[in-house]
């Protein structure tokens, strides 16, 4: 049973199995982790008259984290599959320069006393490699600003809890014109536009080498506040997230529990080399614009493990509106994603709509995806621009359990206030300039989808900009029964009525390849062809 060590922390570790399964396996591995007895360091060895008893501990998670270790020692961790292979890996945890209780600036966490001021003095306070220890107990704030080098360990049963008053909240400008009255420096997003909003619970600025860490929860608490209360108007400034990194690099988060987010619940912007691991994210079904993770104009960016459970969409991939494009041009690319399980939301991973900067190089595969509107989601629309190029996105070993339309690709989607105009929904071609989107190379491969309601596949694109190649191969498909089949609208674009039960619905596209698929259920009709420049069909089957 071969494996990676996926990310080391100073008191953590996460392990990546080595295999073909989907975020699990049938049965429990053994994993035994051994401490060597020698600091990395100091080079000291343990005396033989106090040995460390090995920890053994079962999973069937293909991602997983051992905690409770310690810093600057060396580890020696097996792990063996049901069937007796083996395989073993030694690390070393990574050194602390010291660790400051918050408890002991005067944090109560009773879940009575504001604990903002106290906890953001350890921050403060904490040198280069230090760690911030939040144990437990209920610890309200308001937002807390992070600073380089630095761990904040949130210990098992220690919640972060947001403040209900928005009034409390620092806020954040959007844009700020720089002194030479030409630069500008941005501070704050909203919906891909350099907006003014409030801080979030913890945030990020311009910094770097910083890992969240441990077994605890930080939530928005935003059910018990007045966030979701009218939420598309503008009150003094736009929503928050709850965890928000700007102009970051080498930031990484591992085991904590994200929920109850005012908006999107993690948001990395313009920032580099992001590693997310084994954390949980959850929001009711029913609260608006809470998606996931979303990446925005981010690069280098590993997702592992994850559980993500929202009201929108589970995984959003994006890089901003037009002026972005045109003043701070950063595209999004090397997106991995892996292992991880995103049930509910409207996209399981979702490419758009904000992605004016281009995405590329996004790999998505061994998830599962459950009770989500759509798998495959990628959503733009004209106004764009012409730096909006969508290539090299790819989606395999995939499972999809009751996902109502597994993939979409929807160049006329009907967002922002112009959304409805003749300029995006306009069926006939216009011409190609600076504000045309483009869609590349899109591939899903290797995939089984039970409980599918509308469409297996809806693809439209531009008329003047046609989607360039799309590749669906290796899928196994089942529509859900006829007499539990909902009709909806697989793409958000005026002038599509809902569908139920149709197989393949493409508009404008340059090459289209079904091959191997195989579609199951009462009354599924066949593919709906349209300006299609070069289609193959080999080995579709209906039945």
């Amino acid at each position: 049973m071969d494996f990676r060590i996926a990310a080391v922390f100073n008191r953590c570790v996460t392990i990546e199995l080595c295999n073909d399964s989907i975020y699990r396996l049938d049965e429990p591995v053994e994993v035994v982790l051994t401490e060597t007895g020698e600091s990395a360091e100091s080079g000291n060895h343990r005396s033989a008259a106090c040995p460390v008893e090995p920890r053994i501990l079962r999973t069937v998670r293909n991602v997983f984290s051992v905690d409770a270790l310690e810093p600057d020692h060396s580890y020696r961790i097996e792990i063996q599959s049901p069937d007796g292979q083996k395989s073993e890996k030694i690390f070393t945890t990574k050194a602390e320069s010291v660790l400051l209780d918050v408890r002991a600036f005067g944090a109560a966490g009773d879940g009575e006393k504001p604990d903002t001021a106290a906890i953001q003095a350890a921050i403060l306070s904490c040198p280069e490699g230090g760690t911030v220890y939040i144990p437990r107990g209920t610890w309200r704030t308001t937002p807390l600003f992070l600073k380089s080098g630095i761990t904040l360990w949130l210990d098992e049963e220690a919640v972060l809890l947001g403040e209900t008053d928005r009034n409390l909240y620092p806020i954040l400008p959007g844009m700020t014109r720089a002194t030479n009255e030409v630069d500008e420096y941005n501070l704050s997003s909203w919906e891909g536009n350099p907006l003014t909003t409030f801080a979030s619970l913890i945030t990020a600025i311009s910094v770097h080498d910083v890992d969240i860490i441990g077994r605890g929860t930080i939530d928005g608490n935003a059910e018990n506040s007045d966030w979701w209360v009218d939420h598309r108007t503008k009150r003094t400034a736009w929503r928050p997230n709850t965890v928000y990194f700007a102009y970051c690099e080498n930031m990484r988060m591992q085991g904590v529990t994200v929920c109850d987010s005012p908006s999107w619940t993690i948001h990395p912007y313009y920032s580099d080399r992001l590693g997310f691991y084994n954390l949980t994210i959850r929001n009711p079904s029913d609260s608006p614009n809470t998606d996931g993770l979303d990446p925005e104009s981010c690069q280098h960016v590993e997702i592992l493990g994850t559980l993500i459970s929202v009201g929108d969409d589970c995984m959003a991939i994006k890089s901003g509106k037009y002026y972005m494009s045109r003043v701070h041009l950063r595209e999004t690319t090397d997106i991995i994603v892996r292992n991880c399980r995103l049930e509910r939301g409207h996209g399981s991973v979702t490419v758009g709509s904000e992605i004016a900067c281009g995405v590329t190089d996004v790999h998505v595969s061994q998830c599962e995806f459950d009770g989500t509107d759509r798998g495959l989601r990628i959503k733009t629309r004209r106004g764009r621009g012409k730096t909006s190029v969508l290539n090299n996105i790819c989606f395999e070993k995939i499972s999809m359990n009751d996902v109502m339309m597994p993939f979409t690709l929807n160049m006329f989607y009907f967002c922002d206030p112009d959304g409805h105009t003749d300029f995006v929904q306009d069926p006939a071609p216009r011409e190609v300039d600076d504000l045309t989107p483009r869609i590349g190379s899109v591939t899903a491969r290797d995939i089984t989808c039970r409980g599918v309601h509308a469409s297996l596949l809806c693809a439209v694109g531009l008329p003047e900009a046609p989607i360039g190649e799309l590749v669906i191969e290796r899928v196994d498909a089942e529509f859900t029964p006829l007499e539990s089949r909902r009709e909806e609208r697989p793409v958000m674009m005026d002038n599509f009525d809902p569908v139920s039960g149709r197989s393949v619905i493409a508009r404008n596209v340059k090459s289209l390849v079904i091959r191997d698929v195989t579609i199951k259920g009462e009354n599924v009709e066949k593919p709906q062809l349209d300006n299609i420049e070069d289609a193959k069909t080999e080995g579709l089957v209906i039945r």
